[in-house]
């Protein structure tokens, strides 16, 4: 799956990141050693995460980031 970031939101993006790996926000939330609450919250866009978040669920579960200059 390729998603594009200047045609999604942050939480959009967290949300597909967690939905590709067809796991439960509580499952997600523990392979990450986060609450499902933080998942919760950052699905919902009512918090923000870090970019060394995206780093280590891409590690956990196997995802590739890209940053790309146009």
């Amino acid at each position: 799956m390729i998603l594009t970031t200047d045609k999604y939101n942050e939480k959009e993006i967290f949300r597909f990141m967690r939905e590709a790996t067809n796991l439960t926000q509580k499952e997600f939330a523990e392979s990450i050693n986060k609450s499902k609450d933080w998942v919760r919250k950052n699905e919902y866009g009512i918090t923000n995460y870090y970019f060394k978040d995206l780093v280590k669920i891409a590690k956990t579960h196997g995802f590739e980031i890209k940053i790309i200059k146009k």
